[in-house]
């Protein structure tokens, strides 16, 4: 059964477990709650700050040199292009409540990090793991849902190939003084209705086979979405910028 992590990278910082440690436990299986007519689509909010509507890329280029985003848009959606590369937002954002939905190819292709695999990327720099895990186990860490390399998710919660999934997060960005962090990234996901993570703090930007860490950049950044190879699609994706209580 495929790569299901490994024993020789290093250790996270508790110590009990490596990046993509082949013996972690798996995140349980939770079936989430049924989708009305197979579709989870979710209006946006009336201050939303919509970053892709379904008819076009025009607020999105490529994160290697900022040329036109070249992924495919139909029927309301936008698939990746394998070997395009990464795509990331022209808008330029923090703290937020975000929303984006995506759906693993229905042609099930591959095993574990081989299968639908792509990544919501806040910043551009901390990832949330988008891959087809219903009925194809990973290394834990590597799961849909979880904090690439950091957290597994506390749910496996994955519908089934080629139906759409929706991620909720909360995002508060890390805060640096000089070359110090001062506050480290906090994460809340939850993944079609179930609750992945829960103010989570990142150890550090994401990476693979290694510990992640935090060097220093600005209070807002791009969203990118990964280009891993395979057929992922994604829409409706809006965020809220994370505000403070009225004062008066």
């Amino acid at each position: 059964m495929g790569n299901l992590g490994y024993d020789d990278t290093p250790f996270l910082p508790d110590g009990k477990w490596r990046v993509h440690d082949s013996t972690r436990p798996q995140p349980p299986i939770v079936t989430p709650g049924a989708a009305c007519c197979d579709c989870v689509l979710v209006g946006p909010p009336s201050d939303a700050v919509i970053l892709f509507e379904g008819t076009d890329l025009s607020g999105w280029v490529s994160k290697a040199d900022g040329s036109p985003a070249a992924w495919k848009v139909e029927n309301g959606y936008m698939e990746v292009v394998p070997g395009t590369g990464y795509i990331q937002t022209k808008e330029q954002f923090g703290d937020c409540q975000l929303h984006i939905e995506f759906a693993a190819p229905t042609e099930i292709k591959g095993e574990s990090q081989g299968r639908g695999n792509s990544g919501v990327f806040l910043m551009g720099a901390y990832e949330v793991q988008v891959l087809d895990c219903y009925d194809n186990p990973t290394y834990p860490d590597g799961t849909t849902g979880a904090l690439y390399g950091q957290f597994p998710p506390l749910a496996n919660a994955c519908r089934k190939p080629g139906e759409w999934q929706t991620y909720d997060i909360i995002w508060e960005g890390p805060r640096f003084e000089g070359e110090t962090v001062v506050r480290p990234a906090r994460i809340t996901v939850i993944f079609n209705g179930v609750l992945l993570h829960y103010a989570t703090e990142l150890i550090g930007k994401t990476t693979h086979r290694e510990v992640g860490v935090y060097e220093p950049h600005p209070e807002v950044g791009p969203l990118a979405l990964q280009d891993h190879g395979d057929l992922v699609r994604f829409r409706n994706i809006w965020y809220r910028p994370l505000k403070g209580y009225p004062e008066g």
